[in-house]
């Protein structure tokens, strides 16, 4: 059964492999810029577990913009109690559990904890290949985003929890 957590520290070798099997060289996120996350902002790190393994995670920073800036990447800081904006900086399933809709698991439990703690909003950016599966979540294009990210043209994705 599918347990959803937030992370560890002794997580990082396993979150670490899968980073890298999902993203880009030029994408994936550092080691040392995933243990900055977990020290920084265990609250809206969550992983997937199944049976022990960790097959999945979302994480990223609460911040004050609407929208993702590619200082993020590198520079977080630790999440205010309540408001602002949820950002995901990065959402990856094991590739040999793809599919089965761990992905969807995880953005419904970052949100969940989202509206707890007030946010206005989830935010992050994507590929053009992934809008429609965050529209199906209730997300909505709000266009090219400004970032220059790994060189790729990323689109800002927005919900609005506060309806």
């Amino acid at each position: 059964m599918l347990k959803i957590r937030n992370a560890k520290i002794e997580d990082l070798p396993q979150l670490l492999a899968i980073e890298q099997l999902c993203f880009s060289k030029e994408e994936a996120a550092t080691k040392e810029a995933i243990e900055k996350r977990i020290e920084l902002i265990q609250d809206s790190f969550f992983v997937a577990e199944e049976d022990g393994e960790i097959v999945g995670f979302v994480n990223g920073p609460v911040i004050e913009t609407a929208f993702i800036t590619d200082n993020l990447f590198n520079d977080i800081k630790e999440n205010p109690a309540t408001d602002w904006h949820q950002s995901i900086l990065g959402l990856a399933v094991a590739p040999h559990f793809q599919k089965r809709g761990v992905a969807s698991k995880l953005l419904t439990h970052l949100e969940k904890e989202a509206r707890v703690k007030k946010r206005e909003t989830i935010t992050l950016t994507c590929k053009e290949s992934l809008i429609y599966f965050y529209e199906k979540h209730g997300y909505l294009n709000k266009d090219v985003s400004s970032s220059e990210h790994a060189g790729a043209t990323w689109y800002n994705m927005s919900k609005e929890l506060r309806l």
